[in-house]
């Protein structure tokens, strides 16, 4: 029995042993990358759903706007419940026939081809959906990381704020400073804490923006795309008629001219055409009835309609201009809040951050050895944590201002057909 209980306790120690070792060896949860980020937001997002369906529509609409009239039966029954000779179905003549309407005027291909110009429009829709949805999830990404790392500074300062707590105490405790220090460095200590709080709450509250866009719960992000800054160079000149704006304006009025082509079609009245067999019932005679029917255009001749369609195109015309200027405008300021912010996240991340972690390593040194006073530490350490909280602002600006400056560049499909 005591071997086995020995045995038993062998076994749950090795047991106990391995899945420590397990838990050491262990890799880390792998860290949530603006890429992925992306492909889970593509894969949920309502948005993309509701483009898909505009184009599936569009191709329907196209179907229909392509089908001919449908003939029409025709039954009539005259000389029915009259008098004399009338009375009863003696003299009844009853006609039975098929009518076609013919479109004249090239009314199905126009509407044809203001269908096909619907149907890029949705398509291109559908690549500005995906584009929406990447400057939204990246701006998403980026708030997330960016209140990551408020968090980690702020707990760091919660770090700092302790240690100098602790040497205002053996400061005071050996009789080289007034119990005011340690008051003032405890009252640090305590903002820092708040601080810290306040930050972690908004870092949740971020990251459950984000997990709400792509669908999935993401506790870290990618710290290596946050902390990189593109090298400054030469940038191709972003082409405004290639934008997407451009495009969704130039879309409009291509719908509008084939607007304007539909209502021209249209004042070409249609004509039907019939044949029918008439039975006489008086002598059992069958004879046929051919017929044309052209409506008159005298109340409306569509003019008016045309003269809407080509109101509207002008319009659009001009709205498309409108865009080319607004773009050009946009591309214009986002390239240069772009380089702004690049220059202002190298010098906070950069030199600037360096001095101020070098200010504060002296002024804790000197504090401890009793060669600085305890202002000349705080002063340091608010520096220090207002240039780190200044680097994380010029980071987290210098990632908007690309991915606005990437939504408004972002090029248009070139071929409606590779879009879809």
């Amino acid at each position: 029995m005591k071997r086995m209980m020995a045995a038993v306790l062998a076994a749950t120690a090795l047991a106990s042993t391995t899945a420590a070792q397990a838990q050491l060896t262990e890799a880390p949860a792998a860290s949530l990358t603006l890429d992925e980020a992306l492909s889970a937001a593509g894969a949920v997002s309502p948005a993309i759903e509701a483009s898909r369906s505009g184009v599936k529509a569009a191709e329907a609409q196209r179907s229909v706007a392509g089908l001919r009239p449908n003939p029409s039966l025709d039954t009539m029954t005259e000389n029915v419940a009259g008098t004399g000779m009338y009375k009863g179905l003696r003299s009844s003549e009853t006609t039975v026939g098929l009518s076609l309407p013919l479109e004249l005027g090239g009314k199905r291909s126009a509407r044809v081809g203001v269908a096909n110009a619907q149907l890029d429009r949705a398509t291109l829709d559908a690549v500005i959906a995906q584009a929406d949805l990447r400057l939204r999830v990246t701006q998403a990404y980026n708030d997330a990381a960016a209140a990551q790392r408020r968090t980690a500074n702020a707990r760091e300062q919660v770090g700092i704020a302790a240690e100098v707590l602790r040497a205002a105490h053996v400061r005071v405790a050996a009789g080289r400073a007034s119990p005011l220090e340690e008051q003032r460095a405890d009252v640090v200590r305590l903002n820092a804490e708040g601080a810290a709080e306040r930050a972690e709450r908004s870092a949740q509250v971020a990251l459950g923006n984000l997990a709400r866009l792509i669908g999935r719960v993401a506790t870290t992000l990618d710290t290596g795309w946050f902390a990189r800054i593109d090298i400054a160079g030469p940038r191709v000149p972003v082409r405004s008629e290639d934008t997407l704006a451009a495009a969704a304006a130039q879309a409009d009025l291509t719908t509008a001219t084939a607007q304007v082509r539909l209502a021209r079609s249209q004042r070409v009245p249609d004509v039907t055409v019939s044949a029918s067999a008439r039975r006489l019932e008086a002598t059992n005679d069958t004879a046929a009835v051919f017929g044309v029917s052209v409506p008159l255009p005298l109340f409306n001749n569509g003019r008016a309609a045309v003269d809407l369609a080509s109101a509207q195109r002008q319009q659009a015309d001009a709205q498309r201009r409108v865009a080319l200027l607004d773009a050009e405008q946009a591309i214009a300021s986002a390239e240069a809040d772009v380089a702004n912010a690049a220059t202002t996240a190298r010098n906070a991340t950069g030199p600037t951050l360096a001095a101020a972690q070098e200010a504060a390593r002296i002024a804790r040194i000197g504090y401890r050895e009793g060669k600085f006073g305890q202002l000349d530490l705080l002063e340091a350490e608010r520096t220090l944590a207002e240039t780190r909280a200044a680097a994380i602002d010029a980071l987290a600006a210098y990632h908007d201002a690309q991915a606005r400056l990437e939504r408004l560049a972002a090029p248009a499909p070139t071929d409606a057909e590779d879009a879809r």
